[in-house]
């Protein structure tokens, strides 16, 4: 036989574009509209609903940017389309190429009952099937002119990312806006179709079964008049009905779709059109539901469910009848999803805490599965987060991004850092926005690695973000591929019905240790500094707030913000959503942010005030009481209390003989030379120099940035090539502070001023840049003598090591990492440390020098990104950090130094010392979080950890009288299988293994 395949291919798909699809709809009549362009921000929908629109036409133009219009639409059925199925087409200038990312619409009744979302591939509103004929229409669309961000021509700057710049040119064109008759069986027929063309095109040509299907579509597009394709469909349809009707081998790979739209909280949108986007896929998948009785929808993040609660009740009506009748899903447990590498131990705790809560609260509804498909990467002590919040399982997508390594699995056990595994699925479908064609069912078959011993993979099904979720056409599309040879088997499930099937035919998967690194967005951790020091120090405030809260409240009866706190919480673990808090969203969301991170310090600072002054007695007699809020003693001030304690003397200061400053407290001695470079740090203990031999520390360096995509996400590797040393000071003199010195330099259009002192045995650098570089890269060096082929970097609960060499391509691809409080590296009887109070970028590199063959570790931290996109102003302005060097630093003083540094004293008038509410005897063992149990019985939480990497065996003590304990979840409910500690004395003996997590419960009389 002769290959006609292309000629066959090529006919179907012209056929298909030019005569089959437009007789979906072949007939229509065009629709009356009227516009009003509401002022200023969104308006209530019965502001909407009431307001005097004026008359617009198909082909005007329309919506400036970020802007709200209601159009009402209204017409007549005509009589002679009685008993036919008749559909609203509205069509607002949508660009199909675009399934979200632009203008977005929600249907309205007259009565302010929600229809459907309108989106650029669901513009379809039903108005009856049958209709009788003559019935008037009246609907009504909130618009958003949402602009183009990511347009054809990506990452090019643009002023469109906040409405104060945005200007008020109109956006988009009004389309279609149509009354038509929907022809069912022509639809039917372009989804037959659809189906076994892309089928055919991922079959082997020399397979029987893609010959089959190639003389099945040609005989249909034989059997179609183009004259007539609606009466002549059906037969067409009947020339497909055998292929169609051939079942799946008994082998073949079986995927679960769940209905889904990834949302990103805020992107390339602020919050407040997340809400909107929020409700209007709320409103397309709970009228899809009732269409489609197999259809299932899975919708993850807490936050976006209490959003539609707040602000669309209408919406919400409906979502909780789905929810009730087990089709509209909660999945992941998680307030948001948000970033996993940078959110601190507690924060990530509460992530899950005020996520899962959300959902047993509104439903009785307990998910087992975190949900992560976009999240940029996962820290390596996430596993035994998500076990202490009840959960087991994890699903991401993201990894498949990797541009160097391919991961090895796609159903696995990740094991954290403390030995917890979790049984993890990435969907080899390779896509969070699955559309069930073809070529992507046959990816995820062929794609998926762990062929032979499983073979259930999962499909996440629907446009994300403004795209309004899963289409009608890919329920229709699944249900042709349910048992369809030559095709995966396609089943609609919930998460919780896949992750079952996987876990019963997977039972020995295999087990990847440490983090799940993305070889990919790693300026993340840079970019937006603002945002990421917002969120350290709201993450500290919080600490503090519950810490002194809780004492005052069971010392004092201070009345306990339960309240307070929850919203301020739910305020912070919003703003980690994973394209707030890694600085990739429009300069709109990190304007906002920072105003909201001012107003989050500001409430916090109120409450530890309030709460400190409840505690320090006499607050007129002249006394000054320290507050230590960090986890460990502190210049003879317990932890978790208060005391009267000594002002530290002041630094010694010198000249140093070859010009410069030295700084010496007795246990460290620094040198800074004329440079205002630290050409010596001796550890005065250990007769140890720091800074490598001919090296210079606290080197400032500057890189040209201009990744090949992505601008605020990625970092390529080729930005070392080339380096700038910024070693010229515009001073170096002593500082106004007793014992600093300080050092101004000038760069570019830049500035940057730095205080150094030595207290206590560490450098303390405090640095503030007047930033003002387009396309740069500013770090903070620091060469040391140190051999060592690994380091420590601080992660959730524990910290994870790092390889310094790049003996293989994980190892090389991992050049920028991300660390929390500090970064340890350690020669066996002496280490130092970094500790950092907001960054998290940083980069590890070695070299053996010629002269002496010692080992020289450079460690930097990144400081400052200037990328253009989505942002064109990033990180412009005034910024300032503290860092600290700690020679002869062991991780356990890693670990102390980065909780000090964080966690500042804080000095009160007054006269009544405090006693800590719990004491620990072991300073291995870190209390994270004191409080009230968020239920209000008065019981105190405490959570704490293994700090070091052993085993620790310590006694916690509480100044209160306990009545009892229990091990609880991170919900502070009691573990039934986990046995409480026996009280003795006022204490309980406990025995971690290493980085062990616990939380204890402490009922009060």
């Amino acid at each position: 036989m002769h290959d006609d395949r292309a000629l066959v291919e090529n006919r179907l798909k012209r056929v298909l574009d030019e005569r089959i699809r437009p007789a979906v709809y072949p007939a229509s009549t065009p629709l009356d509209v009227a516009v009003w362009h509401a002022p200023g921000e969104p308006v209530p929908v019965t502001e909407g609903l009431t307001a005097s629109p004026a008359p617009i036409a198909v082909g005007d133009a329309w919506g400036a940017p970020w802007g709200t219009s209601w159009f009402t639409v209204t017409g007549t059925v005509p009589v002679e389309w009685a008993g036919r199925t008749v559909e609203a087409i509205l069509d607002l200038g949508f660009d199909e190429n675009m399934p979200g990312f632009q203008c977005e619409g929600l249907v309205y009744r007259p009565d302010g009952g929600p229809v459907k979302g309108l989106n650029p591939r669901n513009q379809w509103v039903r108005i009856g099937a049958p209709v009788e004929g003559g019935e008037e229409v009246r609907l009504h669309i909130e618009a958003a002119s949402n602009p183009v961000i990511l347009d054809y021509h990506p990452f090019l700057p643009t002023k469109l990312g906040d409405r104060e710049t945005a200007g008020s040119e109109p956006q988009y064109r009004l389309a279609r806006m149509d009354l038509a008759v929907f022809d069912e069986t022509v639809w039917q027929l372009v989804i037959d179709l659809e189906v076994l063309g892309e089928l055919m095109a991922e079959l082997p040509v020399d397979g029987a079964r893609r010959w089959e299907l190639l003389r099945a579509v040609e005989r249909a597009l034989d059997a179609i008049d183009l004259q007539d394709v609606n009466g002549t469909a059906a037969a067409a349809r009947a020339e497909l009905a055998g292929v169609l009707a051939t079942p799946a081998a008994p082998s073949a790979h079986r995927i679960s779709a769940v209905g889904h739209a990834h949302i990103d909280s805020a992107w390339l949108w602020p919050l407040r059109e997340t809400v909107r986007k929020v409700a209007r896929t709320a409103s397309n998948m709970t009228a899809l539901l009732e269409d489609e009785p197999e259809f299932v929808f899975a919708m993850s993040q807490a936050q976006q469910w209490a959003w539609i609660k707040e602000h669309r009740p209408e919406v919400w009506a409906r979502v909780v009848k789905a929810v009730n009748d087990g089709r509209f899903v909660p999945a992941g447990g998680m307030w948001v999803e948000s970033d996993t590498n940078m959110p601190g131990s507690e924060a990530m705790a509460r992530q899950f805490v005020h996520g899962k809560r959300f959902f047993l609260e509104e439903f009785g509804v307990e998910n087992e599965e975190a949900w992560l498909p976009d999240t940029f990467g996962f820290a390596a002590g996430l596993p035994q987060i998500i076990k202490a919040a009840g959960s087991k399982r994890l699903l991401t997508q993201k990894i498949s991004w990797s541009q160097v390594n391919k991961f090895p699995h796609h159903t696995f056990l990740w094991e954290g850092i403390d030995g917890t595994r979790i049984f993890t699925h990435f969907p080899p479908v390779d896509t969070y926005n699955c559309s069930m064609k073809g070529g992507e069912i046959a990816h995820a078959a062929r794609n998926f690695k762990d062929k032979g011993v499983a073979r259930h993979s999962l499909a996440p099904t629907g446009w994300g973000d403004g795209g309004g979720g899963t289409t009608r056409e890919m329920v229709a599309k699944a249900a042709r591929m349910r048992d369809l040879e030559g095709s995966a088997a396609v089943v609609w499930e919930t998460p919780a019905e896949f992750f079952a099937r996987a876990e019963a035919e997977y039972p020995a998967p295999p087990v990847w240790v440490g983090e799940l690194y993305l070889e990919l967005h790693r300026a993340t951790l840079t970019s937006q500094a603002k945002t990421k020091q917002g969120n350290r120090r709201s993450e500290s405030l919080l600490r503090e707030a519950e810490l002194w809260a809780a004492t005052a409240a069971v010392r004092t009866g201070f009345a306990y913000p339960h309240e307070r706190l929850d919203r301020i919480w739910k305020t912070v673990l919003l703003h980690q959503f994973h394209d707030i808090l890694p600085g990739s969203s429009i300069a709109w969301v990190h304007r906002e942010a920072e105003k909201t991170y001012a107003a989050v310090s500001a409430e916090l600072n109120e409450i530890i005030d309030d709460a400190q002054r409840a505690l320090a007695g006499d607050t007129t007699s002249g006394g000054r009481l320290v507050f230590n809020a960090a986890p460990h003693t502190r210049n003879g001030v317990p932890a978790g209390g208060a005391a009267m304690a000594p002002t530290p003397a002041p630094t010694g200061l010198r000249a140093r003989d070859e010009g410069g400053y030295v700084l010496d407290d007795g246990l460290l001695r620094v040198e800074i030379d004329d440079r205002g470079l630290v050409v010596s740090a001796c550890d005065l203990r250990a007769g140890r120099e720091t800074v490598a031999p001919g090296q210079a520390a606290n080197l400032l360096q500057i890189h040209p940035d201009f990744p090949n995509m992505w601008d605020a996400w990625d970092v390529d590797q080729f930005y070392r090539n080339t380096v700038t040393d910024l070693v010229d000071a515009d001073e170096v003199t002593p500082g106004e502070e007793p014992g600093s010195v300080r050092v101004v330099r000038s760069f570019g259009r830049s500035r940057v001023t730095q205080v150094l002192t030595v207290e206590a045995g560490r450098l303390d650098i405090r640095t503030e840049v007047d930033w003002h570089e387009t396309e740069k890269f500013l770090k903070l060096a620091f060469p040391l003598d140190v051999h060592a082929d690994r380091y420590a970097s601080e992660s959730q609960y524990g910290h994870a090591f790092r390889a310094t060499h790049t003996n293989t391509s994980w190892e090389a691809a991992k050049f920028e990492a991300c660390n929390h409080k500090f970064v340890h590296l350690e020669e066996p009887g002496w280490g130092v440390a970094l500790v950092t109070d907001s960054t998290y970028g940083h980069d590890v590199t070695r070299t053996v020098r010629a002269s002496d063959r010692g080992t020289t570790t450079t460690l930097r931290v990144s400081l400052l990104r200037a990328p253009r996109f989505p942002d064109p102003e990033t990180d412009q302005g005034l910024h300032r950090f503290r860092h600290a060097l700690v020679p002869g630093a062991t991780i356990g003083d890693a670990v102390r130094e980065g909780w000090f540094l964080n966690l500042p004293e804080r000095r009160v008038p007054g006269d009544a010392e405090v006693a800590p509410l719990v004491t620990v005897d072991d300073d291995a063992i870190v209390v994270t979080a004191v409080k009230l149990a968020d239920d209000g019985s008065g019981d105190v939480v405490v959570r704490f950890h293994e700090s070091r990497g052993g085993r620790a065996r310590a006694r916690i003590s509480t100044g209160f009288t306990a009545t009892g304990v229990a091990v609880t979840d991170l919900l502070e409910r009691p573990l039934a299988d986990t046995a409480a500690p026996e009280p003795a004395d006022g204490s309980v003996a406990v025995s971690l293994r290493p980085f062990e997590l616990v939380t204890l419960r402490f009922s009060r009389s």
